[in-house]
């Protein structure tokens, strides 16, 4: 399972509880999309996941920023993701951005609000914040492989799913 999170904003840790804790705890990989804030909440997380691909943020630390990139792509079950915090010009720079990489998925930040959405080619997913969803829910994703790509679903932390979805389409819930 790949969990994505996004936006944690601490000073101090990982912020993680409820199903979210678990969903990352759980994971084969974590996929965080920006804005731990802090080296203290980059460790914290961490020390929870045992592979951790990540990007930092707007509001990164400079010891964050050092040890982060601002994009970065990787591939996993036959899919190409590219992750990243936040991109200029909307759903349209995020596409183009995906289209850049030769991406299926562009996983990013920022919002603070999940969204799904096929733009183009591309998937764009925003795991929402886990921590400070400012108004919204506090979600997380979690992809489950199948055959081929992942089936996914947006989670509250209190582990009600919001939103179904697959990398190859949407499937509304």
């Amino acid at each position: 399972m790949i969990t994505i999170v996004s936006d944690t904003h601490s000073e101090t840790g990982h912020e993680l509880s409820g199903r979210t804790g678990e969903a990352v705890r759980e994971a084969d990989l974590v996929v965080h999309a920006g804005d731990f804030t802090t080296e203290a909440a980059l460790d914290a997380f961490e020390a929870e996941s045992n592979r951790l691909a990540a990007v930092h943020g707007n509001n990164a630390t400079p010891g964050v920023l050092d040890r982060l990139p601002k994009v970065r792509t990787f591939e996993t079950n036959g899919v190409r993701f590219v992750l990243t915090h936040r991109q200029r010009g909307g759903n349209t720079g995020l596409e183009l951005l995906g289209r850049e990489r030769d991406a299926d998925v562009v996983v990013f930040g920022h919002s603070h609000r999940h969204l799904v959405a096929n733009v183009g080619e591309v998937l764009l997913l925003n795991p929402g914040s886990h921590a400070r969803p400012r108004g919204g829910l506090p979600t997380h994703i979690e992809l489950e492989p199948q055959e081929e790509g992942f089936g996914g679903g947006v989670f509250r932390r209190n582990g009600k799913l919001v939103q179904e979805f697959t990398v190859g389409g949407l499937v509304e819930s």
